[in-house]
């Protein structure tokens, strides 16, 4: 368990600072939805969702694996190989800023066409052709922060996305309460974007190529530079691409069936949801490294710990913040957002239940099969959750709208989710401890249900509601879980192990740490 622990720790102090970086980016984004919410309608804020579509469909088919090979093969060789490293970031870019740019006139050009022929929305039209701009700056802004991951300079990459949620927060309400409606909210967007690349681009050379004395570069030899890039990021971009690609025809399908006012509502709960991303995108980021240290021949045990264990400790988080937000539903979206956005609580509730699928290794088990090199495996999977989910949302769209739209992403990933599970059983012996993990389950629930009953019976205010009810349901959790073994005295241990190099959020994590090792010293044992 030793190593275990050790690629514990090193994953949870990486996912700490990660969650640093996104942490205040995210919050800005959230206080800016937030603003925005409050000065927009549903009808406009669904019109300037619909206007994203496009654009974000053509960024799926700009990077082709660019970005991943830049951050590679920087990292690689920036100890002793300057000139190499020059070559690979000024090939990522121009890379990026042609194809960029190419996609982006594109996607101008038919603008119209989407806008009245498909979205059946002609109005829309002029806000796709200004939100396609963010294509070619979104892709500059990219380049540079795969530079920055590649140069070990996190904190870089985190102050251009600073900058551009900090941009989008101040210009997109503003413009909105002057009385641009959602043309005001689509231009906010782009310029933050069109900020944030020029942040980018500039300290990318103060700080980093202008101590870069290269001579200028021959041509030949860039193209065998970007020969290499291509070859070693394409195989990674070709999942992301069927999932991105599953996600848009979700957005065009939705963009078709349903009215302004529903998916402004549907936007609103999506955006709340990201409260979750604080926990899985630096853990499933983190991850991969983790399970790239492993061989999986050599080391099938420390695989089949390292995977159980990560498993349960990422569910322990997601499950009961997941619960909490699903019972809290209501009170969430109307404190926050207002009463205006009637559906976005169903919609919300609905929407994150797909991660409790994490009880069975469903956000573990990707970073598993890449972390391992079974990168065709992984492909294979996101062939079958895409054939799953395009004629479910097609079936189910038209009738029941978003509510369609939201089942078919729930159970368009189980079929991969079961057949990955049996692969990794099968070939590596690794598989989820499901009856323990179904017990924080059982604890989140218990917390839910004394929750609800809570704030069912005072019938106050809505902020009220929300403060008490976040406080008995995290209270109940932390006195549930222990109690039915949801959480056992190694998990404590091994927690405090893995979060040990968290210096800034040691004392609160052992704080609470502490308060369920005290409740476990106090069950009584069962003699033999």
């Amino acid at each position: 368990m030793g190593k275990a622990l050790e690629i514990g720790k090193i994953s949870a102090t990486g996912s700490f600072y990660l969650f640093l970086g996104g942490t205040a980016s995210t919050g800005i984004m959230a206080l800016g939805t937030i603003i925005l919410a409050q000065v927009i309608t549903p009808e406009e804020y669904g019109l300037y969702s619909i206007a994203l579509i496009p654009s974000h469909m053509m960024v799926l088919f700009r990077d082709w694996g660019i970005n991943t090979a830049i951050t590679k093969l920087t990292a690689t060789r920036m100890q002793n190989r300057k000139e190499e490293t020059y070559r690979v970031i000024r090939t990522g870019l121009i890379f990026e800023a042609i194809s960029g740019l190419i996609l982006t006139l594109f996607a101008i050009a038919i603008s119209n066409f989407i806008a009245a022929e498909i979205f059946k929305r002609p109005e829309s039209s002029t806000l796709i052709a200004i939100a396609s701009t963010t294509i070619f700056t979104g892709a500059l802004l990219t380049a540079s922060q795969s530079s920055f991951i590649g140069f070990e300079r996190m904190e870089l990459s985190s102050l251009t996305s600073i900058c551009q949620a900090t941009a989008k927060t101040i210009l997109s309400p503003t413009l909105v309460l002057i009385g641009f409606s959602s043309l005001g909210a689509v231009i906010g967007y782009t310029v933050s974007f069109l900020a944030a690349a020029i942040v980018g681009l500039v300290l990318l050379y103060v700080t980093l190529n202008k101590n870069l004395k290269i001579k200028a570069l021959q041509k030949t030899k860039m193209q065998g530079t970007l020969n290499e890039m291509l070859h070693y990021g394409v195989p990674f971009s070709i999942s992301s691409i069927i999932g991105g690609f599953l996600a848009q025809f979700y957005a065009f399908i939705m963009a078709i069936y349903c009215t302004d006012a529903m998916i402004g509502n549907y936007h609103i709960a999506t955006q709340l949801a990201t409260i979750l991303t604080f926990f899985t995108i630096p853990i499933s980021t983190v991850l991969f490294p983790a399970f790239s240290k492993i061989n999986p021949k050599g080391e099938n045990s420390l695989l089949q710990t390292v995977f159980h264990s990560s498993v349960k400790y990422t569910a322990i988080f997601i499950v009961p913040v997941t619960m909490a937000i699903m019972v809290l539903s209501k009170q969430m979206i109307s404190t926050l957002f207002g009463e205006k956005w009637a559906y976005a609580p169903v919609y919300l509730t609905l929407y994150v239940t797909n991660n409790f699928f994490v009880i069975f290794g469903d956000l573990i088990l990707g970073n598993l099969l890449a972390g391992i090199g079974e990168t065709k495996t992984l492909m294979k999977l996101s062939l079958i959750t895409l054939a799953c989910g395009v004629p479910t949302a097609y079936i189910s769209m038209p009738s029941m709208g978003i509510i369609g739209l939201i089942i078919a992403q729930i159970t368009a990933g189980i079929p991969s989710l079961i057949l990955g599970s049996h692969i990794v059983w099968k070939h590596y012996k690794a598989k989820v401890n499901v009856k323990e993990n179904l017990k924080i389950f059982i604890a989140s629930a218990t917390a839910a249900l004394i929750a609800s009953l809570l704030v069912n019976g005072i019938a106050s205010s809505y902020w009220i509601e929300l403060l008490l009810g976040g406080i008995a349901f995290f209270t109940t959790y932390i006195l549930v879980a222990p109690i039915i073994g949801a959480i056992k005295k190694a998990d404590i241990e091994n927690l405090k192990v893995i979060f040990s190099g968290l210096e800034l959020l040691l004392k609160l994590i052992n704080i609470l740490l502490n308060i369920i090792e005290r409740i476990l010293n106090a069950i009584p044992r069962k003699t033999p």
